[in-house]
């Protein structure tokens, strides 16, 4: 499962309507939520794989890390005991080859999408009040996205912004008649 890492990008992108960036963030959502639940159904079925199902140690290690995410309490319980896998540093990376890995990583994962998608869920709510509270539509939105989620909005007159001017043609055309 392949997937892009646009979403975890820093960038700067002007928008032209309050509208424009709800359907951004609605789009945003969206993704993540599908993204959320790939990995939940990875995860179910490496859950129900009879061969780890019927591994206490492993079942157990399951429960206790799935606890242990819901209470946000993952990155206390890493440094007191190291993880509950097997992960080795090289260098910038932590690799592990034991049977739980697998199941860690989907965890955190899942855990960081859910975060993500409240964390956009309030982002859309905003800007709904922004947009019945009716900005002007002559105002261009130069918006700090960070991760995916838009966290910080500059309001710019489109007058005074050249990159808003749009493009126009205009040509006169002359047909003579031939007889």
């Amino acid at each position: 499962m392949v997937h892009s890492l646009n979403e975890f990008l820093t960038e700067i992108r002007t928008f032209y309507s309050i509208k424009e960036i709800r359907e951004s963030v609605e789009e945003e959502i969206n993704q993540f939520s599908t993204l959320l639940e790939d990995y939940s159904q990875w995860l179910g079925t490496l859950l129900r794989n009879p061969k780890s199902s019927k591994n206490q140690e492993w079942m157990n290690k399951a429960t206790k890390l799935q606890k242990a995410l819901k209470t946000g309490r993952i990155k206390e319980d890493k440094k007191k005991s190291g993880s509950s896998t097997e992960w080795i540093q090289f260098k910038d990376l932590m690799l592990c080859s034991d049977d739980f890995g697998e199941a860690e990583i989907l965890f955190e994962a899942i855990e960081e999408m859910r975060h993500k998608i409240d964390k956009l869920e309030k982002i859309k709510n905003s800007i709904g009040d922004l947009e019945r509270y009716g900005l002007g539509k002559d105002v261009c939105y130069i918006t700090y996205i960070k991760d995916g989620v838009p966290e910080r909005i500059v309001f710019k007159p489109k007058e005074g912004a050249k990159t808003t001017e749009k493009f126009e043609f205009t040509a006169d055309l002359s047909i003579t008649k031939q007889t």
